[in-house]
C-alpha cells in the first residue's frame, strides 16, 4: 500500500538554525531517506522550498484568486513528503516514527487513493 508521509515542522532559516543544527538536520533526513531506500519502500521524496516561495490559488469564488504564501497560517509548515509502499498502516507508522520531524513536529500519514502512471489512473485497493 502506498502512503505519503507529510512532514510538518517549524520552518527556520539557515541563519536561525545555525551551521551545526542545519548540518545535523540534513544528516538526519539523508539517513532517513537512505534507510527507506535500503528497505525497498521509498517511492519518492521531496523537500519543499520555504513557505515564502509558496503561491496558493483558488477558483472557489468563480474567479482566480492568487495568494502569496500557504493556505494555512500556522507555526508548523509542510516541509516535505516521502511516498512509501509498505504492507499496511502499521508499517507506515513504523517508518513515520523514524522521520526526523516526528521528534520536533508532526508526520501525517495519508494513504494513496489513485495515481497517474503511463497515461492512466490506477486506483489503490486498501482492503
Amino acid at each position: 500500500m502506498r502512503y505519503t508521509l507529510l512532514m510538518y515542522y517549524p520552518e527556520m532559516s539557515a541563519d536561525e538554525l545555525g551551521p551545526e543544527a542545519l548540518a545535523e538536520g540534513m544528516r538526519a533526513f539523508d539517513e532517513y531517506a537512505k534507510a527507506l531506500d535500503a528497505a525497498g519502500v521509498l517511492q519518492s521524496a521531496e523537500v519543499l522550498q520555504p513557505v515564502a516561495a509558496t503561491t496558493t490559488i483558488s477558483l472557489a469564488t468563480g474567479e482566480l484568486v492568487v495568494q502569496d504564501g500557504p493556505f494555512a497560517d500556522s507555526r508548523e509548515q509542510l516541509g516535505g513528503t516521502f511516498v512509501i509502499d509498505v504492507a499496511d498502516l502499521d508499517a507506515a507508522i513504523g517508518w513515520a516514527q523514524q522521520a526526523p520531524p516526528a521528534h520536533y513536529g508532526h508526520v501525517e500519514i495519508r494513504p494513496g487513493a489513485t495515481r497517474f502512471v503511463d497515461g492512466a489512473w490506477t486506483t489503490y485497493d486498501h482492503h
